[in-house]
């Protein structure tokens, strides 16, 4: 595994003073998914094409996480940065990507915490440029300090999602049903890119992963034909799974 996500945790595990340990188990965990090795998903693992990019700026030990939902995200888009979030500095590579002309980034934020000058409901087609969609990985307290504190952000437009859907998202739990997790934003920004099938397939990868690792911790096999398997096989699984 060497998607960027995985690189940061990386970097993020060498920092460590002591071995982080997973709240709630302490069985090995595959490296490639997180997961314990007895529900290893990485056979899994989607492969869909997209023209739009993600980058994930992650608050200090959220790449730690194995419930963090940014790692499917670089699973099935390749063109997926992530970059580790401090207040008083910023990474120059950071900076470099949101200034390449390739890409138009957009800040994914909700448009009430926002001057309304910046907020944009919708992902035009621009000639010559790919969408950026600029993620802040973390919990919602996090991501709102993230937001007030990286003034090298504000210069990007907000694009503010209206979800038709409460998140399903069962792995942690959130003061309100309307907080969606990572990938769920990052499958409505696919859609919204004109990139269904990715946008599905992501949705479809988030609930399959979610049925391996609340299996793992109640050490219940996965169901390898239930509908969400299923639907990720007919969506874009590799040729291996079987």
């Amino acid at each position: 595994m060497s998607h960027a996500v995985a690189r940061l945790r990386a970097v993020r595990m060498a920092r460590l003073d002591k071995p982080f340990v997973a709240r709630g188990s302490r069985a090995p965990r595959c490296p490639g998914c997180r997961v314990m090795f007895s529900h290893c998903l990485c056979a899994l693992r989607p492969q869909v094409p997209t023209r739009a990019g993600m980058c994930l700026i992650m608050c200090d030990i959220e790449p730690l996480k194995p419930s963090n939902t940014g790692w499917l995200i670089a699973d099935v888009v390749q063109d997926t940065a992530a970059f580790g979030w401090a207040r008083t500095e910023v990474d120059p590579a950071l900076l470099t990507l949101l200034a390449d002309p390739q890409w138009a980034p957009y800040l994914v934020f909700p448009g009430e915490f926002v001057d309304a000058e910046r907020v944009v409901t919708e992902v035009p087609v621009i000639p010559g440029k790919r969408p950026l969609f600029v993620l802040l990985d973390a919990t919602w307290p996090e991501a709102r300090k993230m937001f007030r504190k990286s003034p090298y952000l504000n210069h990007l437009p907000v694009l503010s999602l209206q979800p038709e859907q409460l998140s399903r998202y069962r792995l942690r739990r959130s003061t309100r049903d309307d907080h969606l997790c990572t990938s769920e934003v990052a499958a409505l920004c696919l859609a919204l890119a004109g990139e269904p099938q990715a946008a599905e397939t992501l949705e479809t990868y988030l609930d399959v992963f979610t049925n391996h690792y609340l299996n793992a911790k109640q050490s219940v096999p996965p169901d390898l034909e239930d509908a969400a398997h299923q639907r990720l096989r007919a969506l874009g699984m590799p040729a291996q799974f079987g």
